[in-house]
């Protein structure tokens, strides 16, 4: 009998959402420095492109070093918090809040998810 592959859900289609915002906050962050407009190219497709690397090397589903727990968590955290520090030193705050706002809201909703997963049915 095959595996069943894992339902995705609302929270984990908003994760993804999420992870592409930070990703376009770094970008816009690196394109409206006050720098050459060689250095805003630059640090608007290496930011985001760091950023994308780590993600999926070490927290994206299927990464090849995948890491769990605490660990796993401080990486999420990191690149939220960077796209946030860039969104805010942009002078884009309210943006930059509402990511990390919407970063809580679905962490919270994926654990409540993940517990649901695991209890035995009744």
């Amino acid at each position: 009998m095959p595996e069943r592959a894992e339902a995705i859900g609302v929270a984990d289609v908003g994760r993804f959402v999420l992870e592409l915002c930070a990703l376009a906050g770094l970008a816009w962050w690196g394109a409206t420095l006050d720098a050459s407009l060689v250095v805003r190219i630059v640090v608007a497709v290496c930011a985001p492109l760091a950023a994308a690397a780590v993600w999926g090397r070490y927290v994206a589903p299927r990464a090849p070093h995948a890491l769990s727990g605490a660990p796993k968590l401080a990486v999420e955290v990191g690149v939220f918090a960077a796209a946030t520090a860039a969104l805010v030193a942009g002078g884009a705050w309210p943006l930059g809040v509402a990511l990390a706002l919407a970063y809580v809201v679905d962490s919270l909703a994926l654990a409540a998810t993940a517990r649901r997963r695991r209890s035995p049915q009744a």
